[in-house]
């Protein structure tokens, strides 16, 4: 059924209709209307069998989840920022006790500076906590990957986190396509645990482990993390017979056959890159791009393969690792060693600064001409960059950096006397 619908609420729909029975959940913007939604449609009796708690912060959301899926419910929650990082213990254990919880983190930056807006910092620190993680570049495939979450995490007992970015995706009202409970009973069988606790068959869910075989069990859960690669693709063709549209897989191309300059990406910003694509290409430009979805386990030969005929890369991430620059591209170069790509990292949109075609298809240009730099930083303010390091160097008691870049811009409030 053809809906205008927020962002969010397609989301809590789409969880709806994969029959969770356990949704816990503390709010945190953005992802505060997806459940919500959800609370309403338990309360009223829409979504049942199926008990929603509320809890008193996102550490216990996940441990409840934790409980809950141990106990054998399809378990369900979301976050976003801090939220995601208070929660770091315990998202953590989900994944190291082989637990198929689906959250949905809307992703947003991290502070200090306190910030609400949109990047994907957060899921980016959690990205080797042993999560399936994968990213919707619309609220069409954020639906979409939700179901798929639900099917997949269940087959390899492992929790998976889709990713959908904040106000961008979350608060925007888009039409999308909700899929029929019918439709999705077909696709998502009932949930069958691969472990579970009963008093019939007693067991132990998170034993002390030692040296004589931790090593063993971390390796077991990147071998289903690989599996993960194998299963993801098949499973991507059947949704689209099941629904008729192409949604989710490992990745996806965009006018990249002849493409010399290939730009790589993830979220929602691919929609912004393929309109300057096609402005560029309508030039002459031989540029395409590449959208993952699937971020971890990271699909290496798809990658590779993908960017094969690319003479450069460049990688647009919304995340910095502080001291090295790019995340994503870290994993991109891993892909094209022992290819002669120049793979080049554009750190964009932290704290949701405005990603435009203009400073897009300048960056590409200078790609293709050569005078892109290793790491750049999109619309940096080299200006106030300058002036914030010049009151360090003149002055011991400089005072808080984030305070002193609002004042010098004029924002009212910088100030607190």
């Amino acid at each position: 059924m053809l809906k205008q619908v927020e962002g969010s609420r397609a989301v809590a729909e789409a969880v709806a209709l994969c029959r969770p029975e356990v949704i816990c959940a503390y709010p945190i913007s953005p992802q505060t209307h997806i459940v919500e939604a959800l609370g309403e449609m338990v309360k009223r009796g829409t979504l049942a069998p199926c008990e929603f708690i509320n809890v008193e912060s996102e550490f216990a959301a996940m441990s409840v989840a934790i409980g809950a899926s141990a106990a054998a419910a399809r378990a369900y929650t979301a976050t976003a920022s801090q939220g995601l990082l208070f929660m770091a213990e315990a998202v953590f254990n989900a994944s190291g006790l082989g637990l198929p919880i689906v959250m949905t983190v809307a992703n947003r930056a991290i502070g200090a500076p306190i910030n609400i807006w949109n990047d994907h910092t957060d899921a980016m620190s959690q990205r080797d906590c042993g999560w399936i993680q994968l990213f919707a570049e619309t609220n069409q495939e954020a639906l979409d990957l939700h179901i798929q979450a639900f099917r997949l995490g269940e087959e390899l007992s492992l929790p998976v986190m889709v990713c959908m970015d904040g106000f961008i995706l979350t608060h925007a009202y888009e039409r999308v396509d909700v899929p029929t409970q019918a439709q999705v009973d077909a696709y998502l069988p009932p949930y069958t645990p691969r472990q579970s606790l009963d008093p019939a068959e007693p067991v132990s869910i998170g034993a002390m482990v030692g040296p004589e075989a931790f090593m063993e069990v971390r390796y077991l859960a990147h071998v289903k993390q690989m599996r993960a690669l194998e299963l993801i693709p098949g499973w991507a063709e059947e949704f689209r017979r099941a629904f008729g549209r192409d949604s989710g897989g490992l990745l996806h191309r965009y006018r990249c056959e002849d493409a010399e300059l290939v730009v790589v990406a993830l979220g929602s910003v691919l929609g912004t890159v393929k309109d300057t694509v096609d402005a560029m290409r309508e030039r002459g430009t031989r540029i395409g791009v590449l959208g993952i979805t699937c971020f971890r386990p990271w699909p290496q030969d798809a990658v590779r393969a993908a960017l094969a005929q690319a003479k450069q890369i460049v990688v647009l991430e919304k995340s910095l690792a502080v001291g090295l620059g790019g995340i994503v591209s870290t994993n991109v170069r891993t892909s094209t060693s022992g290819n002669a790509q120049a793979v080049r990292t554009v750190i964009a949109g932290l704290g949701g600064r405005p990603i435009t075609r203009t400073s897009l298809e300048r960056t590409f240009a200078q790609a293709l001409d050569g005078t892109l730099e290793a790491l750049t930083f999109l619309d940096l303010d080299h200006g106030v960059v300058e002036r914030a390091l010049a009151r360090e160097r003149e002055q011991r008691r400089s005072g808080p950096i984030a305070e002193n870049i609002l004042r010098d811009l004029g924002v009212v409030g910088a100030r607190i006397s």
